[in-house]
């Protein structure tokens, strides 16, 4: 029983870990995206986004009880939403 926990608790550690990663590398992403992009997109501009995805990083990698799902949802909504988005954008791709 104390295996089953324990690989539970370790793959548990693995998803969070690679959740704050993705919060990182897209904090990285978005700060070195032009400022005009989000606009374009009407996004909230670039620094909040850069801000809200190192502080979800954050909360994700120090595991908060609460704050880390939060933190998840901010996350996956710049990967699954934002990024496309600007994405898209840039690459002159404006069609529905």
């Amino acid at each position: 029983m104390t295996v089953f926990v324990a690989t539970i608790s370790y793959a548990t550690m693995v998803f969070y870990f690679a959740i704050a990663l993705a919060g990182i590398v897209g904090a990285v992403l978005a700060g070195m995206t032009r400022e005009d992009a989000f606009t374009a997109a009407d996004r909230q501009p670039k620094m909040v986004w850069v801000g809200i995805l190192v502080a979800a990083a954050l909360v994700v990698l120090l595991r908060f009880p609460f704050l880390s799902w939060i933190g998840i949802v901010a996350i996956g909504v710049y990967w699954f939403d934002v990024r496309p988005q600007i994405k898209d954008i840039l690459s002159g791709n404006y069609g529905w």
